[in-house]
C-alpha cells in the first residue's frame, strides 16, 4: 500500500467551514458547561475541560481519517486553541470576560445558617456539606461564619471567631 502525501495533506472541506463549525461547537458546549453543568470539587476550569474534550475529538477525527484529512483536523485544532487562548487572555485583562468564563463564588452558609436556596442551585446535599465541614475540623454549622463553593468547585470555609 503506497501512501502519498497528497492523500492526507490537502483539505477535504473548506477551511472556512471548519472554522465556523469549530467556533459554533466551542461556544455551544462552552455555554452548556458554564451555565448547566454542576461544579465539582477539584475540577479544572470550564474552558480547560471543554478544550481538552474538543481537542481530543478533533485530533481523533484527523488521525483516523473518517472523512477528514490531516489538514482539516489541524485547522479545527487551531480554531479551538485560538478560542481557548482568547478567552483566557480576555479573562485576565477584563473582568467582564472573567465573569463569563468563571462562575462567581456561591455563598452556602452565612453566620451558621444554611442558605438552602444556594445549595439547591448546585444540588448539594446535607451529607456533602457536613462532610466538607468535618474535613475542615468543624463539628457544627453554627461554628461557620461563611462557606463558599468556589468557581473551580472547591469549598472555602471561614470559621466564626469565639
Amino acid at each position: 500500500m503506497n501512501i502519498h502525501p497528497s492523500d492526507f495533506l490537502p483539505f477535504t472541506m473548506s477551511p472556512l467551514e471548519i472554522l465556523v463549525r469549530g467556533t459554533l461547537m466551542f461556544w455551544f458546549l462552552f455555554l452548556i458547561f458554564r451555565f448547566v453543568l454542576r461544579r465539582d470539587v477539584g475540577s479544572a476550569g470550564i474552558s480547560d475541560i471543554l478544550f481538552v474534550v474538543l481537542l481530543g475529538d478533533a485530533a481523533q477525527n484527523a488521525m483516523i481519517g473518517e472523512g477528514t484529512g490531516w489538514a482539516d483536523g489541524a485547522m479545527l485544532i487551531a480554531t479551538l486553541v485560538a478560542w481557548n487562548y482568547l478567552l483566557n487572555m480576555l479573562g485576565y485583562y477584563f473582568s467582564v470576560f472573567e465573569k463569563l468564563t468563571d462562575a462567581p463564588p456561591l455563598l452556602l452558609i452565612r453566620n451558621g445558617r444554611a442558605l438552602r436556596r444556594n445549595w439547591r442551585k448546585e444540588h448539594l446535599t446535607d451529607l456533602e456539606i457536613e462532610g466538607k465541614l468535618r474535613s475542615e475540623g468543624i463539628e457544627a454549622m453554627s461554628d461557620v461564619r461563611k462557606m463558599y463553593l468556589e468557581p473551580d468547585g472547591s469549598f472555602s470555609v471561614l470559621r466564626r471567631k469565639r
